[in-house]
């Protein structure tokens, strides 16, 4: 009795298997040059780049350049001449300050300019009237507090010491006048209008105690005394910061 194989032949085993894998090979080939690119999409949505905002910081320095008011008190005496007084002539001159910014809040400023005046007497020695003329060049350092919740509107109170020096000093009435240079103190308080962050305007008020003591000749006696001038300093003028 003869035995019937059955199945499939090799041959057509072989065949089978590449008509199933053939498609499945190619849907292979096509998926792995997606792959990267996916994956790289995901990576770079995965990590975003972030960029800080640039903010400018305003410089430590600013200058005013402004218009000086110098208003003194008519105070003074000749210690030898019971009775006497002093006046002083007030002026307007140009002024530069100088502002170094310590932190947002405090600062140093440094003011210059130089001012004239004519020294003319009172009391029972009107009659003389001038006595004389001088320069005075009045370098004052101050310490500020400025605040700074006003926005565009910058108000500050300030404290701190004058040094007078007088010069190209000329006597009138006087034979001859010698005016000391002293040390003053100081009081101030303005503000700034910023238009921007680098250009304003400047209102500035202070007063300087200050009482120099003087030496003279007046018809060949030797006389001295103390002229009383503590003046006011009132400034309008320009602000730029750098």
């Amino acid at each position: 009795m003869s035995t019937r194989r059955t199945g499939l032949s090799n041959t057509q085993a072989g065949s089978l298997k590449l008509s199933v894998l053939a498609p499945m090979a190619a849907l292979l080939a096509l998926a792995l040059p997606a792959a990267p690119a996916m994956a790289a999409d995901v990576a770079t949505a995965a990590v975003p780049v972030y960029k800080a905002p640039v903010v400018e910081l305003p410089s430590p320095w600013q200058i005013r350049v402004r218009a000086l008011g110098v208003i003194t008190d008519d105070s003074g005496y000749v210690s030898q001449v019971p009775g006497s007084g002093l006046s002083y002539s007030d002026s307007i001159v140009p002024e530069l300050d100088i502002t170094y910014y310590f932190t947002e809040n405090f600062a140093a400023e440094l003011i210059l300019g130089v001012t004239p005046h004519d020294i003319d007497g009172s009391g029972t020695i009107a009659s003389l009237n001038k006595l004389g003329d001088v320069w005075a060049l009045p370098p004052t350092l101050t310490l500020q507090y400025h605040f700074t919740n006003f926005g565009a509107f910058k108000p500050y109170v300030g404290a701190g010491i004058n040094y007078t020096f007088f010069f190209d000093q000329n006597a009138s009435a006087a034979d001859s006048l010698d005016v000391k240079d002293t040390f003053g103190w100081a009081l101030q308080a303005g503000f700034d209008y910023m238009f921007d962050q680098h250009w304003g305007i400047n209102v500035d008020v202070k007063k300087l105690f200050l009482e120099p003591d003087f030496d003279a000749v007046v018809g060949g006696a030797p006389v001295s005394g103390t002229a009383k001038l503590n003046p006011w300093l009132v400034g309008v003028g320009v602000t730029y910061r750098f």
